[in-house]
């Protein structure tokens, strides 16, 4: 059995669990609300956001996924290891005549999958809304753009978050760990910028100077949200922050690729 078809046996498993209930409900309230309420044209918003295009809309909204989809991955894959292992599949799972790298790449096919495909269809419907109210469509290169950037990004989440579930002893140890990473990049890592800005002698009074938006663009590099505005930020002409494609493409490769060499050696040597 390939590591596709046993990816698309755990994203059904997945899909039909109970917490669904409360990830689709978490997800159509930020992204859709927040589709809506950016592609209002009579809306009252910051004098720094401008709204003048459908891939606007969708820029600012990531802000939302940000918060929802990555913690939506986090809900999906902290037990994704661990529960196997405090009931005794585990043991069963691993013996079976299937190599463990295989295992490792269903594992995280599908628990991405799994919220993917959820983010995908409210994307889909965000876009209908768009069109609704603002009469215009990203291009395909922007939409494409967009797609490829929120997989990654929900793929390097729940890569780390079942690399987290392999070493917990307990499903508790690996949600607060998953939550722990979750906050940290997406509630500190502003925090954590500010203070290497001020330990490098760039002054932190003015967020929007040239010298703190150079030290908070080569700090993304080491944030997978950080690297998903990267992405997004390719098609945007006005926005341009210091850092080449190439270091971005670089930045997401390591990211899509490290945690998961990480959790299949973690696999393949498991002992349950």
């Amino acid at each position: 059995m390939s590591a596709f078809t046993l990816g698309l046996h755990i994203m059904k498993q997945r899909l039909s669990a109970g917490r669904m209930l409360v990830i689709w409900p978490l997800l159509a309230m930020f992204i859709l609300f927040s589709s809506w309420g950016l592609s209002d044209p009579k809306a009252n918003l910051p004098a720094e956001l401008i709204i003048d295009s459908a891939y606007d809309v969708m820029f600012a909204s990531t802000a939302f996924i940000i918060f929802s989809a990555t913690m939506g991955a986090v809900l999906i894959s902290f037990d994704g290891i661990s529960r196997d292992r405090l009931s005794g599949v585990l043991e069963v799972k691993l013996s079976q005549p299937i190599k463990r790298a295989v295992y490792a790449r269903s594992l995280l096919i599908g628990h991405w999958l799994a919220i993917f495909l959820p983010v995908l269809v409210l994307n889909l419907i965000s876009l209908l809304i768009i069109w609704h109210r603002m009469d215009d469509l990203p291009s395909l290169e922007e939409l494409f753009i967009y797609t490829l950037a929120t997989g990654l990004l929900l793929l390097w989440y729940t890569s780390i978050q079942l690399l987290a579930s392999s070493w917990a002893k307990d499903m508790g140890s690996s949600v607060a760990v998953g939550l722990g990473v979750w906050m940290l990049f997406t509630l500190l890592w502003l925090i954590l910028t500010t203070v290497v800005a001020g330990l490098s002698g760039v002054g932190v009074e003015n967020l929007n100077s040239s010298e703190y938006l150079r030290i908070e663009a080569i700090m993304d590099l080491f944030s997978p949200n950080g690297v998903y505005h990267h992405l997004l930020e390719l098609p945007l002409s006005d926005i341009e922050r210091g850092v080449s494609p190439l270091s971005t493409s670089i930045a997401a490769i390591l990211w899509s690729v490290i945690p998961l060499h990480l959790f299949i050696r973690r696999i393949e040597r498991m002992r349950p």
